[in-house]
């Protein structure tokens, strides 16, 4: 079987007048729940435009992804967003970083479709102009204009997903992370949610178990046991990934 390896990667720096301008840095973080360690001795920088990580489940890949934005705080060490740590900077983190989760019920917290897109928009007080045109050019831009003002309860499993995706888009992240966001949809509607991801300005970290994702990233990531044990492009840590797991 293969053993774990990794490239050459720059350590994160501590000076700021060094530190990437645009970079998210993990800095010798570990993250515990109780007892039961997730992860540990990480230290990274991810300043490309698209990042995978990959592993099986269990390896902490998710809790990895939700340090990203602050939805976790870690145990120890430090993460930054362009210099931002997300234990003392989180509304600027927030600003900075978008989350979408595996499971769009649980992002989608308004009782309608354009509701529910604007909801950010308004706790960041964007005045009502801007925030309707705003949220109209981003339903339209994923096809939902025609459902504005639908019960977001009742779309279909792949609309959910992108009104998920519009909601964090509207508010203009810099980055957006992707938690395993095609697990719960059929062919089709993953292959809808991959060109989405394809056509982003905004630099994107995506875990997935859906290795054709992966397909022209410029980074991905192996994550075992709480410790990234392969970095490299997919060319290189897809099918060593792969070769372990069988």
């Amino acid at each position: 079987m293969a053993r774990p390896w990794r490239r050459a990667a720059p350590e994160p720096a501590e000076d700021p007048a060094v530190r990437p301008r645009s970079a998210l840095e993990l800095v010798d973080v570990g993250h515990s729940y109780g007892d039961r360690v997730v992860l540990r001795d990480l230290s990274l920088v991810l300043a490309e435009h698209r990042v995978g990580v990959i592993g099986g489940n269990g390896s902490g890949k998710s809790t990895f992804a939700r340090l990203l934005n602050g939805l976790v705080v870690p145990t120890s060490g430090r993460v930054l967003v362009d210099g931002l740590d997300t234990a003392t900077d989180l509304r600027a983190v927030r600003r900075r970083v978008g989350f979408v989760f595996q499971d769009p019920d649980a992002q989608i917290v308004h009782p309608t479709v354009a509701e529910d897109v604007a909801f950010g928009l308004q706790n960041q007080r964007v005045p009502a102009a801007e925030r309707e045109q705003r949220v109209a050019e981003v339903l339209d831009r994923y096809g939902l204009s025609g459902h504005a003002d639908h019960p977001a309860h009742l779309l279909s499993g792949g609309q959910k997903q992108l009104l998920a995706i519009a909601g964090v888009l509207v508010m203009r992240p810099a980055r957006v992370v992707f938690d395993e966001p095609t697990t719960l949809l059929d062919l089709a509607n993953r292959r809808h949610v991959a060109r989405v991801v394809e056509q982003l300005d905004q630099d994107v970290v995506m875990v997935t178990h859906d290795l054709d994702l992966l397909t022209g990233f410029d980074r991905v990531l192996v994550v075992e046991d709480g410790r990234v044990v392969a970095d490299g492009t997919p060319a290189e840590t897809v099918p060593w990934y792969v070769a372990r797991m069988t």
